[in-house]
């Protein structure tokens, strides 16, 4: 990968030149340091449907500004590859004759949002395997960040992964997913890129931040394959809130952190830092407290209701795009429920065609839990999960709802069915 970080740093001190910056602009990037191969499963392989990628990719992008028809442009976004992936029992996934003929202008955006769902999906599995007694949730870098800093013109991770258990500090890291049609020496460029995102964010000591990066080639020949690296470290811990402050169930307000990265001393050398977010021990309770709750956000959106939502996010974080009236021809809206695999959930659907036939998809929460998040209930939320992280069926086809079904340990649900 040095080879690939070298050859982008040429590239983008080109593109400066050409856009006349400034020649004391640091045109090297600062990546993260020491990552190596992430090794899980020996083996093993591990058994995957285009679901389970289809309702990671809903669940990352449910807080994303992706267009003014927020219900259609980002939160049935990933429906758009319905077709896209294929594969049968005994083989790898790979893209399909109708994934393969997306025009060039398209084809950036597939597989920048297919990699964000392939690279998330291992995030997952490598992280529950290294941490059995905890939850991971994934939440969105921008959205979080946004709480405590001003938007700025700096690289930041897309996500963050929080491996978390009640009443114990919980483990954030970084995590960067890019994705191409290419080749490996392709891929190679895109983890450099992407380490450079990651290492914008440090929580604790200087450098000790954990992180993971993640790049998936599409072939049109052959299967996909996912290259990840991630960076170990004793930081990313975080204190668990105070009984005493209301703990995850608390309303915030944006913060106005300044974007610099404390560096260490250097022996009589005065501190220095560079720009970046830094979450630093007296924000540690913060931090937590705005990823459990940006968390929270995602699934109430997920589920539909803009009004639950509302009152997980801060203003800078897009609190106003969920206030108000919605009309389900143009944004979701929580008003449907099902019974799935004997549980009932509550969310919202959409009907729509694949070559003539309609299909509809609904996307919800478990009924009981939905319930617990519309009312603020954080807290009382994560320790129902966690008692029940290992219930939740395993199943991809529910034969009373005819069709595909993802159960995620999240208690969300992505099922979709041909109407006949």
């Amino acid at each position: 990968m040095t080879d690939a970080a070298a050859k982008y740093d040429e590239n983008r001190a080109k593109e400066q030149a050409d856009k006349k910056k400034s020649k004391d602009e640091d045109n090297v990037l600062r990546r993260k340091p020491e990552l190596r191969p992430v090794s899980a499963w020996g083996e093993r392989s591990v058994q995957l449907t285009p679901w389970d990628v289809l309702h990671v990719l809903g669940r990352a992008t449910a807080l994303s500004s992706r267009g003014a028809a927020r219900g259609l442009a980002e939160h049935w976004g990933a429906l758009k590859y319905s077709q896209a992936l294929t594969g049968d029992t005994g083989s790898f996934m790979k893209l399909s004759a109708e994934g393969k003929v997306t025009a060039d202008h398209y084809k950036a955006l597939q597989s920048s949002e297919l990699g964000i769902g392939f690279g998330l999906v291992a995030a997952q599995r490598v992280l529950a395997q290294r941490y059995p007694d905890r939850v991971v949730s994934i939440v969105p870098g921008d959205t979080t960040l946004r709480a405590g800093w001003s938007p700025r013109g700096i690289y930041r991770p897309q996500f963050f992964a929080e491996l978390w258990k009640p009443g114990e500090p919980s483990l954030a890291l970084p995590i960067a997913c890019k994705g191409n049609h290419s080749n490996a020496t392709h891929s190679y460029g895109q983890l450099a890129s992407a380490s450079a995102h990651v290492e914008t964010v440090h929580i604790g000591p200087w450098n000790e931040t954990p992180a993971l990066i993640f790049s998936t080639e599409l072939p049109p020949d052959g299967h996909v394959i996912v290259y990840a690296l991630c960076a170990e470290g004793r930081g990313g811990w975080l204190s668990k809130p105070h009984a005493g402050g209301g703990g995850l169930d608390v309303r915030l307000s944006d913060a106005n952190h300044f974007p610099e990265i404390r560096l260490p001393a250097e022996g009589d050398k005065p501190p220095s830092s560079v720009t970046g977010y830094h979450v630093t021990p007296e924000r540690y309770e913060w931090f937590g407290q705005v990823l459990a709750r940006t968390a929270a956000a995602g699934l109430t959106a997920f589920a539909g209701d803009g009004e639950a939502t509302t009152q997980y996010l801060t203003e800078r974080q897009g609190k106003k795009r969920f206030t108000g009236f919605a009309h389900a021809a143009a944004g979701s809206v929580q008003d449907a429920d099902h019974l799935l695999f004997g549980i009932r959930f509550v969310g919202t659907d959409h009907v729509f065609r694949l070559n003539r036939t309609r299909v509809e998809a609904f996307s919800g929460v478990a009924k009981d839990l939905f319930d617990l998040l519309a009312a603020g209930q954080v807290e009382q939320y994560r320790r129902e999960i966690y008692e029940r992280r290992s219930a939740w069926p395993s199943n991809s086809w529910d034969g009373r709802w005819d069709g595909p079904v993802s159960v995620h340990q999240d208690g969300t649900v992505l099922a979709m069915r041909l109407l006949r």
